[in-house]
């Protein structure tokens, strides 16, 4: 099902947001792109609804600009969220970012994104990393050591020639999302990862650290930074072998 709310002409920038189960903090999050500022940047906002059945889609109708929802009765996966948001771009860039997370300063991130891609050497690149962060208030010594490791690793990642990025925030050219054949539907887990490996073979991608997101740490304050990280190695090494995660469901935590 989609639902059209507001008609943005000619947009150069899509934000796509999947989201499921969120009405706790949707509103919060989808109000971080208000109208004045996503008509300055000509950015569409979308809201992808994995199904939710709380009142998430209700709540989103009061900030979105479109919204898609996932009306099967089978989970969708986050990857499959993704897709149906992009289906609906229009852009010439788009902004993957998860429900439960948002950009420091979002005009900054909007004029960079606008800036960048709409110049020569911006154009040149397929996609962006973003550095991704918690809120100042919420750091810990153990968030301090995993952001600043994990940061710099994608960054590595990328100068080396290995496409990566932190799912919470994708930047990518549509023409190239389209011609990647966007998210790999079928993974659950490690789909992030598989995206930017194969936009790699089309085209470098680069880590910038011009653009901070703020993500919940709800998953690490539940689980743990070695079990979270050891999950999403034990999926990428099975995504980059076999094609396929080794997770089958990934746990929704809210």
């Amino acid at each position: 099902m989609i639902i059209e709310l507001n008609h943005i002409a000619d947009p150069f920038i899509s934000i796509v947001v999947p989201a499921y189960k969120e009405e706790k903090i949707v509103e919060a999050i989808l109000s971080k792109y208000p109208k004045e500022l996503r008509a300055k940047y000509r950015a569409e906002l979308i809201l992808s609804d994995g199904g939710s059945g709380d009142k998430t889609v209700e709540l989103a109708k009061k900030h979105a600009d479109t919204i898609v929802v996932h009306d099967e009765s089978r989970r969708q996966t986050i990857a499959e969220g993704r897709n149906a948001g992009a289906a609906l771009a229009r852009g010439k860039v788009i902004i993957f970012i998860n429900c439960d997370t948002f950009p420091a300063d979002t005009e900054a991130m909007l004029s960079y994104v606008y800036n960048w891609f709409s110049g020569e050497n911006g154009y040149n690149y397929p996609a962006l990393a973003t550095r991704v962060y918690v809120k100042p208030e919420e750091l810990g010594v153990s968030d301090w050591l995993f952001y600043t490791f994990f940061n710099n690793y994608v960054r590595l990642l990328n100068v080396v020639g290995v496409g990566a990025c932190r799912g919470e925030c994708q930047i990518v050219r549509r023409d190239i999302f389209e011609q990647a054949g966007g998210y790999n539907a079928k993974l659950v887990a490690g789909e992030d990862f598989d995206l930017f490996a194969r936009i790699r073979k089309i085209g470098k991608t680069i880590y910038t650290s011009a653009i901070t997101v703020i993500e919940d740490p709800r998953r690490f304050r539940k689980e743990g930074y070695i079990k979270v990280m050891y999950k999403w190695s034990k999926n990428a090494l099975k995504v980059l072998f076999s094609g396929s995660a080794s997770d089958k469901e990934w746990e929704a935590i809210r």
